[in-house]
């Protein structure tokens, strides 16, 4: 395992994301994700973790604002694992986690989203993308590869182009649209009353009728109904 101390006077610089590398099994992909980011100024890698025991001590010692970490193989049951997700959650919940997926399927961003990951790269994402993810999430926003944005939009689209408005949308006022765009792409209550200028409660109130009319009960069914509805275009992204 090597790790980078910080700067000669012992200070973080102001405005740098402090980044983990934690693709455990694979220390090719810690090579290269580190020249992409040691190539920007505003980021920089403070540590690599090459032993999944590691993890958790790791995340701790660095205090790193993002770790990049990957969707283990396989768990008990022949799955995908997140195992690595609530491990660095469990260290240090302040800690936005990057996600690198492992399959070309967006079944993993989905599942990422829900076990507590803060972004989802997919296997073809470009430097920029590893760039543009950090960066939002390090800002407290949620990063979707363009890629899942695609295949989303192929998934809720384009599969069904003769579809109609849901009715339930039409039912939502103007306040309520806003927030359901603000919500759908990771924004807090704290956030949106911020950017809404409104009372947090007043957006948590919002938030939770939006909901109801809509059926859902979590921000991954959310972002997939903003974008079958096209209320949320891969830019918003």
């Amino acid at each position: 395992m090597s790790v980078d101390g910080h700067t000669p006077g012992g200070e973080k610089p102001d405005l740098t994301v402090d980044v983990l590398l934690a693709v455990c099994d694979f220390p090719l992909v810690n090579a290269g994700l580190r020249a992409i980011i040691e190539a920007q100024p505003d980021l920089r890698v403070v540590g690599e973790v090459d032993d999944q025991a590691a993890l958790g001590p790791e995340v701790e010692r660095t205090a790193a604002d993002v770790v990049i970490t990957e969707c283990l193989p396989f768990d008990r049951g022949g799955g995908t694992s997140f195992a690595n997700i609530e491990t660095i959650r469990a260290a240090r919940s302040a800690t936005r986690v990057l996600v690198l997926g492992g399959h070309p399927g967006s079944e993993q961003f989905s599942l990422a989203l829900k076990a507590g990951a803060d972004g989802f790269l997919t296997r073809e994402a470009q430097p920029i993308d590893v760039v543009t993810a950090l960066r939002c999430v390090s800002r407290g926003q949620t990063y979707v590869s363009p890629a899942i944005v695609t295949r989303m939009v192929n998934t809720y689209v384009l599969r069904n182009p003769e579809a109609g408005p849901e009715d339930a949308y039409d039912a939502l006022s103007d306040r309520e649209r806003e927030v359901l765009l603000l919500a759908a792409v990771g924004h807090t209550n704290r956030e949106i009353a911020r950017d809404l200028h409104l009372r947090e409660q007043t957006v948590h109130s919002h938030r939770a009728a939006l909901m109801a009319k809509l059926g859902f009960h979590d921000r991954v069914d959310l972002l997939k109904y903003a974008i079958r509805r096209g209320v949320i275009e891969a830019a918003d992204l």
